[in-house]
């Protein structure tokens, strides 16, 4: 079939969007296929849908509805304690029993950090610049050595920068693991319409602009690009999500997953403590005695700042987007489709116009529709929730200064770099302020906690300038600094 015929322009006419073939006699054969292409697969109605409810007043939240979440707690006596050392005991059984893989959504780039390569190629370690891929990459030896079995990795792209990461693992050499258990998927996209109009933009005379659907499309891309197909012939039913912005991600956590397993949870969710009530987080909630995750904007402000008797809020609990999910879940959810709920971003998108002019606007001129992970949460039959510390494992990468930046990311691996040090018995000088007087990096495979770390490390000697721990030692740097 000729592009031509594969274009339906009665459909267009009806849905509104004739003008994607505007400068179709413009375009060569090759660029004709591709935009046909591009068109067969957008369902008009359900984005004219999608467009008309961004237009409407979102559903208010009604807070009679709302209930503070239940959770595993951080422990305060031992018995919290021993009960997490089971979980732990259960969560190791399931990854040398092989039935754990691990799920990294780094569809994103590092525009918003000045870096445009994908943001896992990164590179966010204080001392050595290890990439974000080879942090993740080197927690997943690490467990792997404690299991004694090989994990898969499954590895979401972006049509944006698929061919990139691909490439970059390559490079490398797949940072030491088997080639053939990192597996890279490509998650879907959606098409970005114009405002006021639902018009569906160009990019170019010949290509519709689309951006990724959203986090929760990796669902979605995980049936699609078989990946669930792929767990069930490895015996793989616990599937370990995480994203690429948050080093501190504390990757294949055994306690977490014996905690998911012990609940029988089809879903769960690793939370932390908010800082204040109006932190921009997710705020983890029962609704309607479902597990949700409520926009910090819809949760009504007289609720984000309600306390209990002991003066902690009582909407506390922060999501982090660290999640386990049993795979037959995310089988029964895909099986014919996926019903999340699409999400409105009011973004500035540059485009052609009807006269083939290129437009870069400066204010939000149109909306992209987004899938979040969470909202498969409301699907579970159980939903397990825990608790973990910020310091331990939330320090997310997204702006290129302040809060949430590279730099405070660096510090925090830094800070729990001397921790570490401490536990050893190994001393390291420090500043004015009580904080090390230079960078210090550890490696997951010179240990994956404290302990673990002292228990390894052969050279007591005290640090005296910037270094880097490793399997194999430590290496000394002269020009490092934290910031």
């Amino acid at each position: 079939m000729s592009a031509e015929a594969a274009i339906d322009r009665e459909q267009l006419r009806q849905a509104e969007q004739e003008h994607l073939v505007r400068f179709w006699d413009e375009l060569d054969p090759q660029t004709r296929r591709d935009l046909a292409q591009q068109i067969s697969r957008i369902n008009f109605s359900k984005l004219k849908e999608l467009w008309e409810g961004s237009r409407t007043k979102a559903e208010e939240t009604d807070p009679e509805r709302i209930e503070p979440i239940g959770a595993v707690r951080l422990p305060t006596s031992d018995a919290d304690r021993q009960r997490d050392e089971q979980a732990r005991t259960v969560g190791l059984e399931a990854l040398r029993a092989g039935r754990v893989a691990a799920v990294l959504v780094a569809g994103g780039q590092g525009s918003r950090l000045g870096f445009e390569h994908p943001k896992g190629m990164y590179p966010i370690g204080p001392v050595a610049g290890t990439s974000l891929f080879q942090l993740f990459a080197e927690k997943i030896q690490a467990w792997q050595r404690h299991a004694g079995k090989v994990i898969p990795w499954y590895v979401m792209t972006s049509p944006t920068n698929h061919e990139e990461t691909v490439a970059y693992f390559a490079e490398h050499h797949h940072f030491g693991l088997e080639s053939d258990q990192v597996t890279f998927f490509t998650q879907g996209t959606m098409p970005a319409v114009d405002a006021e109009t639902g018009r569906v933009l160009l990019a170019e005379k010949g290509r519709i602009f689309t951006s990724p659907n959203g986090h929760g499309g990796s669902l979605l891309a995980l049936r699609e690009e078989g990946v669930l197909d792929d767990m069930k012939k490895r015996g793989i039913d616990v599937v370990y999500y995480f994203q690429v912005d948050n080093p501190m991600a504390q990757v294949l956590d055994p306690e977490f997953l014996g905690h998911h397993l012990a609940s029988e949870a089809d879903m769960s969710v690793k939370v932390c403590r908010k800082r204040h009530p109006g932190e921009k987080v997710g705020v983890v909630i029962n609704y309607d005695r479902d597990t949700s995750i409520i926009e910090y904007t819809n949760l009504p402000k007289e609720m984000a700042e309600e306390t209990d008797e002991e003066g902690q809020l009582r909407y506390w609990a922060g999501n982090i987007a660290i999640h386990v999910f049993q795979r037959p879940f995310l089988e029964r959810i895909t099986s014919e489709g996926l019903s999340l709920p699409f999400h409105c971003a009011h973004k500035a998108v540059p485009h052609v116009d009807d006269e083939g002019r290129e437009q870069t606007p400066s204010e939000p001129n149109a909306i992209k529709f987004e899938m979040f992970v969470f909202d498969a949460m409301p699907m579970a039959d159980r939903v397990c929730v825990v608790e973990t510390s910020r310091e331990r494992e939330f320090v997310p990468v997204k702006n290129a200064t302040g809060p949430d930046s590279p730099d405070e990311a660096r510090a925090a691996l830094v800070a729990q770099a001397a921790r570490w040090l401490r536990v050893a018995e190994v001393g390291y000088p420090v500043d004015a302020d009580g904080e090390p007087a230079f960078a210090i990096e550890i490696s997951p495979l010179a240990g994956l906690s404290a302990e673990e770390f002292a228990e390894k490390l052969q050279d007591k000697q005290p640090v005296s300038r910037p270094t880097w721990f490793g399997a194999s030692g430590r290496k000394e740097y002269d020009t490092v600094s934290v910031s």
